[in-house]
């Protein structure tokens, strides 16, 4: 982070002075470096950056190289539309050594960005890897300009882990060997729950609902609560791996996770702080893999988290206050945006505004840090480590408020359980009274899950289809012309008019087949052909949306079987990385800020002494 720090700091200065170093005399004809000039340049600026003489003038260099070397591929480009990218690789790339050193690739842009990948995979020796440009994974099988990829763009390449060939499907092994497995198998695990609307017995298919703060399930249009299903697994899924510090797979996620965030177009998002959460992990991954250097929406992310828990949250967290009685848990939220932003300022040159930020940081920190006893009090109580952390955030550090709180939201997820539990049987009971009634298992389950579980109002809407289904077979039947001497002929043969003209319209005034029809019946056709059978569906969509109370969170319903074998493995498999408490993502120990908050100080507080 130094040598970025610097480098920002000496561009800033060079603007401001209007020197240019790719001309002379800091650059040669020959493009080489105009040594005399630079470290003259380099004793001037180490005053002022309160660096060492020699750090300067390595940056100094640096810098003139670059833009040597931006300039060279600017003209090659102009001349031959062979455009220059800058590669950042990952740290433990097989043949890369220095990881400071800046590498490049020249392509052109009309080439698959699959074909970029085959070179940098084999001239690096890394294997399964991805693209990324501003924070987009590039499909590998779209031409390089139709991604926005431009000459000087700067490429993060990210390593993914390798498929389990054993799990991996033969199709998929062809069509995608360099893709993460992972992330296909969360997208159809959430894709299989997505279907899910809870109308299938629970004890025996899992389906997750979309729920508040309090665990309340909101009520959500079905192809807006599939996409905010994928997104919000996703986004689980990343969480899950950032926890184990696969930072790689982890931003694979969280990137899929923006993406189908982006296709929900929900008023909801703008009332919950999922969204927000979801851009601060992915800036904390960047700097975990050291890549803010080549990504420019860092920044952009992490002003729409705070825009976004402005909204969320209130300016003065009133509206959190309101929702939740307490503000203390959700402030690591703001230590690790502050902390963030602060790393961003730094390394844009500009130590007054990271300085500020630290100190909101360290004042936040030194509020969120638990008494070692306390925790020790509480747990010995009988309350997990996670609850007594969560609980004495909430409380401000009150061991007994903090007790009342957890006691408190046990009680609440416990009476919710057992409601839940009431809703099943209802739903069973309402169930086999409507499939006595002669309705079908599928559409008494849609017409129970329409009806909320009322059973009463659930055969009504099932009386009203069949009642509408009947009217339409009815009207269809009376427009059909009937020809008379087809029904003389049915009177012959001594069938009733009746009988006749009814088996006529069923068969579509076929007489032998009326014929048949009513010779199988004894001449008296019986209600379920003469009016139609309950309908085969019913609408899939549940009512208008509704808003959180400042998060959404995805709940599983009970149940550990699917239909399909391959669909058991793929929903278990997901299921286990969503978290069982609905405040997980508060739940952070500090031990990963606060080594960033050292490292911060470290560079903040280094003594202005420059040395030659």
């Amino acid at each position: 982070m130094a040598e970025m720090h610097i480098q920002a700091k000496l561009v800033n200065l060079l603007k401001q002075d209007k020197i240019q170093l790719w001309n002379p005399p800091y650059t040669t004809e020959n493009n080489q470096a105009g040594q005399q000039p630079l470290q003259q340049l380099a004793v001037n600026y180490a005053a002022i950056v309160c660096f060492s003489v020699s750090e300067v003038a390595s940056a100094l260099e640096s810098i003139r190289s670059q833009a040597v070397k931006r300039g060279m591929g600017n003209k090659t480009y102009r001349e031959t539309f062979v455009a220059t990218l800058e590669l950042l690789l990952p740290k433990d790339g097989k043949k890369v050594c220095d990881v400071k050193k800046k590498n490049y690739l020249e392509t052109k842009l009309d080439v698959l960005a699959q074909d970029i990948i085959a070179r940098i995979a084999e001239q690096y020796g890394l294997k399964y890897i991805k693209l990324i440009l501003n924070g987009k994974t590039l499909t590998p099988e779209k031409r390089l300009d139709e991604q926005d990829v431009k000459n000087n763009s700067k490429i993060m390449v990210l390593r993914v882990s390798e498929p389990e060939r054993k799990k991996q499907m033969a199709e998929e092994e062809e069509k995608k060997k360099t893709q993460d497995q992972s992330v296909q198998r969360t997208q159809k695990g959430f894709q299989i729950l997505s279907e899910r609307d809870g109308t299938d017995d629970p004890a025996t298919t899992p389906f997750l609902e979309i729920a508040d703060q309090k665990g309340n399930p909101l009520k959500i249009p079905h192809r807006e609560k599939k996409a905010l299903i994928l997104a919000m697994g996703f986004h689980e899924k990343g969480r899950a791996l950032m926890k184990r510090k696969q930072y790689d797979a982890a931003l694979c996620h969280l990137l899929q996770a923006d993406d189908q965030f982006g296709t929900c177009g929900s008023v909801l998002l703008s009332t919950v702080d999922n969204y927000a959460v979801l851009q601060l992990d992915i800036v904390w991954c960047y700097r975990a893999l050291e890549a803010l250097s080549c990504l420019d929406d860092g920044k952009q992310r992490l002003q729409r988290a705070e825009d976004c828990f402005l909204k969320c949250y209130g300016e003065q967290q009133q509206r959190l206050m309101q929702i939740k009685g307490n503000t203390g848990r959700e402030e690591v939220l703001f230590l690790r945006l502050y902390l963030l932003q602060s790393l961003l300022a730094y390394l844009d040159g500009n130590e007054h505004q990271a300085t500020q930020k630290l100190m909101r940081v360290e004042d936040l920190y030194g509020r969120l840090c638990l008494d070692p006893g306390k925790m020790t009090g509480l747990m010995g109580l009988g309350f997990s480590e996670q609850e007594a952390r969560l609980g004495l955030r909430a409380c401000h550090g009150n061991v007994d408020e903090a007790a009342l709180h957890i006691t408190h939201r046990r009680q609440e997820r416990e009476e919710m359980k057992q409601q839940e539990r009431e809703k099943r049987m209802r739903r069973m009971e309402g169930l086999a009274t409507l499939r006595a009634l002669g309705y079908s298992k599928r559409d008494a389950a849609r017409a129970l899950h329409q009806a909320d579980g009322d059973m009463e109002r659930a055969y009504g809407i099932l009386l009203e289809s069949t009642q509408a289904e009947s009217a339409a077979v009815t009207n269809h039947n009376t427009e059909l012309p009937i020809d008379q001497s087809k029904v003389e002929q049915l009177l012959y043969l001594g069938f009733e008019p009746e009988a006749a003209e009814a088996a006529l319209r069923l068969t579509g005034g076929d007489v032998q087949g009326a014929t048949q029809l009513l010779l199988d019946n004894q001449g008296v056709l019986p209600p379920e052909l003469l009016s139609p059978s309950p309908p085969s569906s019913l609408s899939e969509e549940p009512s208008t949306s509704s808003e959180s109370a400042g998060r959404t969170h995805i709940h599983t319903r009970s149940g550990s079987q699917g239909e399909d074998p391959m669909d058991v493995d793929l929903v278990n498999e997901v299921l286990e990385d969503i978290p069982r408490h609905e405040e997980d993502y508060l739940d952070l120990t500090l031990e990963e800020e606060s080594e960033v908050i050292a490292q911060m100080k470290s560079y903040l507080h280094r003594n202005c002494t420059p040395s030659s």
